[in-house]
């Protein structure tokens, strides 16, 4: 079997839908830099189809106008409804687990090689890596703006010989107009958030960023300069899970993406996650999933 890479970047995402691009000319634009979509069920259910978890290495910003949705992003479970605005970055792990028939959505991919259009220390900070995704309600007027930029430049492009430096204004502003909502919102957050939340959160965002080379919950409260017990008491009443099961979810969840959708070895993976050797990986893996590696790489065949 030919296992190629099939992380779902926005190269990934064209190969998939170009057999349809005829039926999805209206609600699908692909350029060499980005991608724009009114995306509705149809589409998300060629996506599926593609076996996840994904792994996205760009920038996905959206509006959900229609429908509802169940996903995984970052170990964390969301129910998105109308009326959300999304955000994917770098290094996002992504689970679909449901789509509602009238699910639609409207936004913007940047490829990795897009050209930002930020002077150095312009770059609107809600994208600048410190938060992996974020999920959060706006006003229809704020949606309507998203929109209304979006509208734009999907205008734009499909002109010929578009300016490229207007294109690029535009994506700054829509960037500009959703770091200034989630800003907006963890501002109205902080007044209400119990401190048990927030460590929660943090913890969350830190096991996404450096599971793969940290293993053990004495480096995450090293980092959040908490007692190791203290942190473990505070994520399972935040929870109801153990710092440690969500560690392991995020290295599992890790594994079994790079096992299916990269064409590393076992060792390579092994390696890569920082286990002494592949049989002690091999073990774990087992120990958690009640499957060997390759044992699991044969069922999803």
């Amino acid at each position: 079997m030919d296992k190629q890479p099939k992380l779902l970047d926005m190269s990934r995402m064209r190969d998939i839908l170009a057999p349809h691009f005829m039926q999805l000319s209206e609600d699908v634009y692909f350029s060499n830099e980005l991608a724009l979509i009114h995306g509705r069920e149809q589409l998300f259910q060629l996506i599926w189809k593609q076996r996840p978890p994904f792994i996205i290495n760009d920038h996905r910003m959206g509006i959900i106008i229609g429908g509802e949705c169940e996903v995984n992003f970052n170990l964390v479970d969301r129910h998105v409804t109308a009326g959300t605005l999304m955000y994917l970055g770098p290094g996002t792990i992504i689970n679909p687990i449901r789509f509602s028939n009238d699910f639609e959505v409207q936004g913007i991919g940047l490829f990795a090689d897009f050209p930002m259009p930020f002077t150095t220390g312009q770059f609107p900070s809600a994208f600048n890596g410190q938060v992996r995704d974020f999920q959060l309600p706006v006003s229809n007027e704020d949606s309507q703006t998203f929109r209304d930029i979006h509208d734009s430049i999907w205008r734009l492009v499909h002109q010929p010989d578009y300016h490229r430096p207007t294109v690029s204004s535009l994506v700054a502003a829509l960037m500009h107009h959703c770091d200034h909502l989630f800003h907006q919102q963890a501002d109205r957050l902080a007044i209400t958030r119990s401190r048990e939340q927030t460590i929660f959160d943090r913890f969350i965002q830190l096991v996404n960023q450096h599971c793969c080379e940290q293993h053990q919950i004495t480096y995450y409260a090293d980092r959040m300069c908490l007692t190791e017990r203290y942190l473990g008491t505070v994520i399972r009443q935040a929870s109801g899970v153990t710092a440690k099961q969500w560690i392991d979810r995020a290295l599992i969840t890790y594994a079994k993406t790079q096992l299916l959708h990269t064409d590393k070895t076992v060792a390579q993976i092994s390696n890569e996650m920082n286990f002494p050797n592949p049989s002690f990986f091999s073990k774990y893996f087992k120990r958690i999933t009640q499957m060997t590696p390759l044992s699991f790489v044969n069922a999803h065949r």
